[in-house]
């Protein structure tokens, strides 16, 4: 009994030391044997970026309302009936384009009375400074006549000014909207005939946060889309207020661009684009290769086909870049993946990629 548990020892003794040169004798051997030593000298396969100038813009984003150049509601300053409505719905006028006139008989027979009076009062003062020079009357009965005269032509302008009312001319080369009313309705000055607009410059109304105030200056350039439209538009900052709005703390700017082509309507929500500043030379990185560390932030950089570490500040961000202040120089190449397994001076085999 005592013979056979020595045996069972020995045999079990024997096994183990068989498994202890299998599983810890053999790795060692295979880790430093040369394939294992030429894998680790090879370094972590990665991906990695050279890093060049760039031209970068600072940008920031609005929302904004195209307003006409111009915009009038054609009301008439007297009431009266309509005899003429001298536009087609949605067309173009030239200014100064008679587009509505209103019954002005009475003025007219008015005017035409005036004018007769007015020509027998002539008639009257040639006669009577004739008269004058020699003595035949006094200067007060001549004075009389021109004082007469005076106040005859007063009232032709008075009356000529209020048939002037009884017309509605285009205040500027524009586009007539739809009307609301007919030839020969009666109207009064309240009722809306119809609009009118230029609709070519059209205008950009939006508003940028306090913050950015001091980079906008009029010349500035806008860029924007609309709603229907795949077309990104421009156009040039031409008005700015003088003031922040107290409530929004935004200031508020007004941009100008061409609508030769009418695609821009009136009234449409615009996304607007600022430029702010712009660099011919930033150094740009992935976002993806920035490491949020407790004093800031930094990059894997392949040196000497090593991985180290290199602090970095950072500027402005876009959707797949962020600006890097200081810290890089063109010319270096950040590693992009990996970065989470990777520890300083690792050994790395970086395969170059565009960005």
């Amino acid at each position: 009994m005592f013979k056979s548990r020595t045996l069972l020892y020995i045999i079990l003794f024997i096994v183990a030391l068989a498994l202890i040169k299998i599983f810890f004798l053999n790795k060692d051997v295979s880790e430093n044997s040369p394939a294992s030593q030429a894998k680790k000298s090879a370094g972590m396969k990665v991906d990695g970026v050279v890093l060049k100038d760039v031209s970068l813009d600072e940008k920031i984003f609005s929302s904004g309302t195209v307003m006409a150049n111009e915009e009038v509601e054609l009301r008439t300053e007297v009431g009266g009936k309509i005899t003429q409505l001298n536009f087609k719905e949605g067309t173009k006028v030239n200014k100064g384009d008679l587009l509505v006139k209103i019954n002005d008989s009475d003025l007219q027979a008015q005017l035409s009375k005036l004018k007769s009076n007015r020509k027998i009062s002539v008639e009257k003062s040639d006669r009577q400074k004739q008269l004058l020079d020699i003595n035949g009357i006094s200067r007060e009965e001549y004075d009389d006549v021109m004082n007469g005269l005076a106040t005859i032509d007063a009232d032709i302008k008075y009356t000529e000014a209020q048939i002037a009312k009884t017309e509605i001319r285009a205040p500027f080369t524009g586009q007539i909207g739809l009307r609301n009313i007919s030839e020969g309705s009666f109207v009064n000055q309240n009722f809306l005939i119809a609009t009118m607009q230029q609709i070519d410059p059209v205008k950009i109304d939006f508003s940028i946060p306090e913050k950015y105030s001091s980079y906008i200056s009029s010349g500035k350039e806008i860029t924007f889309t609309i709603e229907g439209a795949s077309e990104v538009f421009t156009g040039k900052i031409f008005a700015i207020e003088p003031k922040i709005d107290q409530a929004t703390r935004s200031l508020k700017i007004r941009a100008l661009t061409e609508n030769h082509s009418g695609k821009i309507v009136p009234g449409s929500f615009a996304k607007v684009n600022v430029i702010l500043s712009r660099s011919d030379s930033a150094i740009t990185v992935p976002t993806q290769a920035i490491i949020p560390v407790l004093k800031g932030k930094k990059v894997l950089v392949c040196r000497n086909g090593m991985a180290i570490s290199q602090t970095v500040t950072t500027g402005i961000r876009s959707e797949n870049n962020i600006e890097v202040l200081s810290g890089l120089a063109a010319g270096d190449t950040i590693i992009t993946t990996g970065i989470m397994q990777l520890k300083d001076s690792m050994n790395v085999n970086v395969i170059i990629s565009k960005k």
